[in-house]
Formats: structure tokens, C-alpha cells, sequence
């Protein structure tokens, strides 16, 4: 590390797991992806409020996600009223999320709607802070896998981030 640069505010294995793009409608959207040479790797509701697909290039890389309202009033049919189609997010998967949280916190940054679900944990660091980006925190949880496709379409490289 460079001696102009402060040394990390914690040791959690943290890597960008998805850009989050916002769009009326995935199947309208969807064929820019495959025309880039992006494979669909799953597709979900989030209780009928949203849809979101995430798509990669097969190389064990990065995923692009597409996000879509499926209700009237959503923060995200908000979020397209106001600003249109167009990126929304940068997912940060994380291996403990509280551990990053009390680092972003201590750097003095706000951290909001952390939501714990069965099989993930999320929280957001708002576009307020000085890149301008919404960056959601993630840790996935062991039940994640259950009852999806295979580790391959779900993580990065196979495999989720474990803090051990």
C-alpha cells in the first residue's frame, strides 16, 4: 500500500458483487444486456414490490442487475419518476456487514435502512456521501443458496465471502 494511502478501517473480505440499473420493464431492457454478451443468471420478486435479474459475462466477474417495479409505490417507481431509467446502485458484498458498517460510521458517513432478512443482511450508504453513489451493503447469509440456482449464478466467483 502506497504510504500516501490510510490503512483500511477493517479487514472484512469486501468486493463489488453487482451494478444495480433501474428500468421500467427487464423484458424490454434485457436485450441491451444480451447484446453486450451477457447470460441471464436468475430472476426474482421481492414481495411483488420489485423484480431484480442479474446477468454476467460468464467470466467469474462483476454481475450488471436490472431492477423493475412490480407495484404503484415503491421506492423504486419513485426513483424512476424522479430520475428515469439509469443506474441506481453498487452492491458491495461484504463477509460482516457490522464490522464495515462501524468502519463507514467511524469515517464519519451515514449508513441507513439496515434490514436483516433470513437470507441476507443490507444496509445503504446514501448518495449524500461525496461520490455521489447509493452503495448497498450486502452479506449473504448460508441460507441464501437454498432452494436457488447453483453457487455459480449466485456469487461472483462461486463462492460467498466468508469473514473466517
Amino acid at each position: 500500500m502506497s504510504q500516501n494511502q490510510p490503512s483500511p478501517a477493517h479487514d472484512t473480505p469486501i468486493r463489488v458483487d453487482h451494478v444495480g440499473i433501474a428500468v421500467e420493464s427487464i423484458p424490454d431492457a434485457e436485450p441491451v444486456l444480451f447484446a453486450l454478451g451477457c447470460r441471464k443468471l436468475i430472476e426474482e420478486s421481492v414481495e411483488g414490490r420489485f423484480r431484480w435479474a442479474q446477468y454476467d459475462f460468464g467470466m467469474g466477474a462483476s454481475r450488471l442487475e436490472l431492477i423493475a417495479p412490480e407495484a404503484s409505490d415503491t421506492f423504486l417507481t419513485a426513483y424512476l419518476d424522479a430520475e428515469g431509467p439509469g443506474l441506481h446502485h453498487v452492491t458491495l458484498e461484504v463477509a460482516d456487514i457490522d464490522a464495515v458498517i462501524a468502519a463507514v460510521e467511524g469515517a464519519g458517513l451515514d449508513v441507513v435502512d439496515y434490514r436483516a432478512y433470513e437470507d441476507w443482511t443490507e444496509a445503504f450508504v446514501p448518495p449524500s456521501n461525496p461520490t455521489g453513489a447509493l452503495f448497498q451493503l450486502f452479506e449473504y447469509h448460508e441460507s441464501y443458496d437454498e432452494g436457488r440456482p447453483g453457487p455459480d449464478r449466485l456469487y461472483v466467483d462461486g463462492t460467498r465471502l466468508s469473514a473466517e
